[in-house]
């Protein structure tokens, strides 16, 4: 039978879960009572089945005054792909990389935020070691925009760090759990084509998008999210649009000096397809809770066109500015804070 999905109204909050549950039932289909949202990741991802529509990934993204950096290791049922990029801020030089596997053979993903996760191949080789208060980031790639890069990145969860886990229930075979995890301080070392780039716990910050779930081959979504400290405070925001549209839930959520405050309303990104590079806005239609102008300063676009694999993203790179309205009632200003906001298509 299909899940009691009633709650489906936006006049209402969202139900907020604080137990460990599992995503399915025991025949693979949406468990009902992990429908919600979290402050820390509960969900227990055991999706199963459902081939070829079973959708997995970790993706991490690291900024700092001077460059971001990216690595994801992905499996999508029929494909494996391992990707990472790096921009300099400065010079806007940018290299990227993939490498991709039919079946997704040595692309082993565990049904929890925690734990390890490791792709080799002799050109990229990437490692997440996720221990719950520390998170190792350890890549290799011989060929980067045919250059060398390394990284030694430690990430860190403070102790009552909150984060951002929510089911996107589209029906009792389509779902998705995401954990959106922002201002994870970042210390360590990156070196790419000879030049070393240093990563300080104060200004660099890691995020993580983890999703586990079962997805429609049609879809599209907005994304955006930043990481900053201004003023001595630390302050993040995941926003999406169009992928959550009409299942009660949203990936909405900001956070300030690790306390998360959930957004169960929708965001309006507002941008020119005809011209990515203009400003964008990023509002909450109904209140005041979120006020934002992101400005891009560089733009990475990744099309794959593989006969059932279709995809297309634009992901803006920029700065935002403006205001966010947290649930004690506190405006909190955004300076210039680094970050993305993207446009995806993709039939997958």
């Amino acid at each position: 039978p299909m899940p009691d999905l009633s709650f489906r109204n936006t006049l209402h909050p969202e139900p907020e879960l604080t137990a460990p549950v599992d995503l399915c039932d025991s025949a693979g289909r949406l468990n009902r009572a992990a429908v919600g949202w979290s402050r820390q990741p509960l969900h227990n991802c055991n999706v199963s089945g459902h081939w070829p529509r079973k959708k997995r990934w970790n993706y991490w993204c690291i900024t700092s005054p001077d460059c971001l950096f990216s690595a994801t290791v992905s499996n999508i049922d029929y494909l494996g792909m391992a990707f990472i990029y790096f921009l300099d801020f400065h010079t806007l030089k940018f290299a990227e990389q993939t490498v991709s596997i039919p079946l997704g053979k040595g692309f082993e993903l565990p049904p929890t935020v925690t734990g390890r996760i490791h792709y080799q191949n002799p050109k990229l080789q990437i490692a997440f070691m996720d221990a719950g208060n520390q998170i190792d980031i350890e890549v290799l790639s011989q060929d980067l925009g045919g250059k060398m890069l390394t990284t030694a990145l430690n990430a860190c969860r403070p102790a009552g760090h909150e984060t951002l886990n929510v089911v996107i229930p589209w029906d009792a075979d389509h779902f998705q759990f995401t954990s959106k995890q922002n201002c994870l301080p970042v210390s360590g070392n990156l070196t790419f084509d000879s030049q070393e780039y240093k990563f300080s716990p104060d200004a660099a910050f890691a995020c993580l998008d983890y999703g586990r779930g079962i997805w429609p081959y049609a879809s599209k979504w907005n994304w955006a999210s930043f990481s900053t400290c201004q003023n001595g405070r630390q302050i993040g925001v995941n926003l999406g649009a169009k992928w959550t549209d009409d299942t009660g839930m949203t990936e909405n959520g900001i956070l300030v000096d690790g306390r998360l405050t959930k957004l169960s309303e929708p965001v309006n990104f507002i941008y020119n397809t005809a011209n990515w590079m203009a400003p964008w806005r990023l509002e909450t239609p109904d209140s005041e809770r979120v006020r934002l102008i992101f400005t891009p300063f560089f733009e990475r676009v990744a099309k794959t066109d593989a006969l059932i694999l279709t995809s297309e993203v634009h992901q803006m790179i920029g700065r935002f500015d403006g205001t966010l309205l947290t649930a004690d009632g506190e405006t909190v200003a955004v300076s210039q804070a680094v970050g993305w906001a993207e446009d995806h298509n993709a039939r997958w």
